[in-house]
């Protein structure tokens, strides 16, 4: 087969009701060539035996579950194309969408361009249309639920869905992927973020869509995870003064949060969060002075894609957070300014 001009990587772990699915999606896209590459991360299904014979197609398995982000790692290695593409394991690709994401990529501003995520039992309706990024550093789908029609053309996002995005190989490789240290949860919008940081664009076009079985779930793992690589995000890729702007809100934040997790069950994992933090000091400043160093464009020139309110319909506040919130909102305009 000649040299593919994209190489996609999907993961398999667990059941993986939907990766025959998405499998078949991505063999049948139109008007690109590709390889793909299936890392068995621990499917406990007979979903990745059922594959087809294609030639396009490798199954690659490490010696133990990898984690998402070093999983995909993985699979990078084993990857020959100048673009390298991430389809989720219940995502399906349309024809055209791997194709128009290689297309936005021609313009060499731009680093990694996203699909439209759509809900796969209501496609009208979106999934992910990018991700906004809260000054505090959380991260949420963003537009979920809403219409699809409407919605507009390729646009500049802070990160976009690792469900189905598209990087250039060249910036992979020098971004080193995704961190492995985060296993799970974040290392899309890391990734994006730090492409930002380099000075070049992410975006998302719309015409390129992909659906997604999307299921949210909260569980104890999960939420751990969560919020533990939410610090180490941006604990690394901060500016100083930004941290230094936002040292206030962030650990009034940290209070707030352990009394959410608290009520909601998971306050032993939050504080083992802030456990691994503690005792992964030497990584975090390692990786924050790589960072740091080697960013050409600084945060004032990326305030614009900060946002200092909560998507309510994704993460209630508690009772009585309202004017917490509006103090935060007056604190980052102030602040933002100071950048």
């Amino acid at each position: 087969m000649d040299r593919p001009e994209i190489s996609v990587v999907v993961l398999a772990y667990g059941e993986e009701d939907w990766l025959g699915d998405a499998v078949a999606s991505v063999l049948a896209s139109e008007g690109v060539s590709l390889e793909l590459v299936v890392v068995d991360n621990g499917c406990t299904s007979d979903a990745v035996a059922a594959l087809p014979d294609d030639p396009r197609l490798r199954v690659l398995v490490p010696p133990t579950n990898l984690g998402f982000a070093a999983g995909v790692n993985f699979g990078a290695q084993h990857c020959a194309a100048p673009l390298l593409a991430m389809v989720n394991s219940d995502a399906e690709v349309r024809r055209d969408c791997l194709a128009l994401l290689q297309r936005r990529l021609e313009d060499p501003a731009v680093g990694i361009a996203g699909a439209m995520i759509l809900l796969a039992d209501k496609p009208g309706f979106i999934n992910s249309a990018g991700n906004p990024l809260h000054v505090l550093g959380l991260s949420w789908a963003g537009h979920l639920g809403e219409p699809l029609e409407g919605l507009g053309g390729i646009r500049p996002e802070a990160s976009v869905s690792g469900a189905c995005m598209v990087v250039r190989r060249d910036l992979w490789d020098r971004l080193r992927g995704f961190p492995p240290e985060f296993f799970a949860y974040f290392e899309d919008l890391d990734l994006c973020w730090r492409t930002r940081l380099l000075g070049l664009r992410v975006d998302l076009v719309p015409e390129a869509q992909a659906l997604h079985h999307y299921e949210f779930s909260r569980n104890d793992l999960k939420m751990y995870l969560l919020e533990r690589n939410r610090l180490a995000f941006v604990l690394t890729t901060y500016g100083s003064r930004t941290l230094l702007l936002l040292a206030l809100p962030l650990a009034a934040f940290e209070i707030a949060m352990v009394g959410v997790a608290a009520v909601q069950g998971w306050g032993r994992q939050k504080v083992r969060g802030w456990w691994w933090i503690a005792t992964h000091t030497q990584w975090l400043r390692e990786r924050r002075r790589a960072i740091q160093t080697n960013r050409v464009v600084p945060d004032r020139h990326l305030e614009r894609f900060w946002m200092p309110e909560f998507d309510s319909s994704q993460m209630p506040l508690p009772r009585g957070a309202r004017p917490l919130q509006s103090l935060l909102t007056a604190w980052w305009t102030v602040a933002k300014a100071r950048i």
